[in-house]
């Protein structure tokens, strides 16, 4: 959480970090780690029979199944062999199956991904979407059944501090250019929109492919709802995603990842991150997917101490992991580090009805009421009478909180078990 002084009636000017000019060098490349970890989401605590197992070899690029009845796959981002497959219980308590590989520093590509030539067909490409860096939802922009009809490119990553789709749009433009070639042939989308800082494609308009709109650099104006009321004039109701009102929304890295899979014929296997240090300076890097953080903030020179703070994400909205060990994954945009003296540790205070919360609000939830819900684990009532469902997750009640208390916590843990028990009635019906 970042330091604030005491707001009373104002509402704090939040601003995203605007990249002015960038080099071609500006993404620092990583080292290739000895060992990654992939995860497979579970969707039920069943057994399941693995496939595969400790000694067998992968391929970078290949897609392997790993559990018996199951349609969900891997793809290996590197060469090597399996070295450990074990259980692992991610945020929220969602549980995994963990792949360890060991890495070797040559990497042979498999050749499933390719068709004639280099290039993947429509087909082929269709089937490995799924596994992109940045984690782009190209399912729901594909679903013929309930097709999309405009696309927003997000050239402005949500949270503060991170800057990684800035520098993809500074130093990607070719790419990006051919990556919304490559989004028309496997969508049917007509109407697509780049969203950017000012400034950010000023020399391109014509050039790009796509319609560019300049939002103001305050947070949150990047969030895909925000966006939605600023800049398309629709609001999402409660409860209801982007892409059930026809609108699907993809970063800027995945469209570049599009490009280079359908350009060279090969799964894009990396991940830009942006890595904020002690003292909030960021560089933004391209490692391997897989890689474990430790390996990340070693070949920056980044020192961690005990009771320092580890979050994937910015500091309004990133999750805290408790392990060095716990690798970069395709939605992994950022890794922040908090020493422990900058840490504001949250409280188990009574809300003193203050109103900051209700008054920074952008979806204007009246959040001193829902709290007290969520707080009791009334989670049905929240949504029913108090607008749960509407909050876009932007933090901004927990940060200007007087009592310390973890408002954006408890938002995200009430949404989960809202969605538990909805699921549950459903099965039961």
């Amino acid at each position: 959480m970042i330091k604030r002084p005491f707001f009373g009636l104002a509402k704090p000017k939040l601003k995203y970090s605007v990249i002015e000019d960038v080099e071609k060098d500006v993404i620092k490349e990583i080292p290739l780690s000895p060992k990654v970890t992939l995860f497979l989401k579970l969707h039920d605590e069943g057994d399941h029979d693995l496939l595969i197992k400790v000694g067998d070899k992968v391929k970078t690029g290949q897609r392997f199944t790993v559990m018996e009845g199951r349609e969900d796959y891997l793809i290996s981002s590197v060469t090597g062999t399996i070295a450990g497959i074990s259980p692992y219980t991610g945020y929220l308590g969602q549980n995994y199956t963990a792949i360890s590989i060991d890495a070797a520093q040559e990497d042979e590509w498999d050749d499933e991904f390719r068709d004639e030539g280099r290039i993947p067909t429509r087909e082929t490409a269709l089937r490995f979407l799924g596994s992109f860096p940045g984690a782009p939802d190209f399912s729901s922009l594909i679903d013929f059944r309930n097709p999309v009809n405009t696309i927003v490119i997000n050239g402005i990553d949500s949270d503060l501090l991170i800057s990684t789709n800035q520098v993809i749009v500074k130093t990607g433009f070719e790419d990006l250019r051919e990556g919304i070639k490559d989004l028309r042939k496997i969508t049917s989308t007509s109407r697509i929109i780049i969203v950017v800082t000012p400034g950010a494609m000023a020399s391109q308009v014509d050039e790009i492919g796509a319609q560019i709109k300049v939002i103001k650099p305050v947070y949150p104006n990047a969030f895909p709802k925000i966006i939605m009321k600023n800049i398309l004039g629709r609001v999402p109701p409660a409860g209801k995603c982007c892409e059930e009102m026809g609108v699907g929304f993809i970063s800027a890295e995945g469209i570049v990842a599009l490009a280079g899979a359908f350009e060279k014929g090969e799964i894009p296997v990396n991940k830009v991150i942006t890595v904020i240090d002690k003292d909030n300076k960021a560089v933004n890097v391209r490692v391997r997917i897989g890689t474990p953080v430790k390996d990340i903030l070693k070949a920056l020179d980044i020192e961690t101490r005990d009771r320092d703070r580890l979050v994937l994400g910015g500091p309004m909205n990133g999750r805290t992991i408790h392990s060095e060990d716990v690798p970069v994954m395709y939605d992994t945009d950022a890794i922040m580090v908090q020493d422990k003296s900058q840490i504001i540790c949250g409280s188990d205070s009574q809300c003193v009805n203050c109103g900051e919360c209700v008054r920074i609000c952008p979806v204007n939830i009246p959040v001193n009421m829902l709290i007290r819900l969520l707080r009791n684990g009334l989670y049905e009532e929240a949504a029913e009478r108090y607008d749960l469902l509407s909050c876009v997750e932007c933090g901004l009640c927990s940060y200007v909180c007087m009592a310390r208390i973890p408002v954006f916590h408890y938002i995200v843990l009430g949404k989960h078990e809202f969605g538990r028990i909805m699921s549950v009635e459903e099965s039961n019906a």
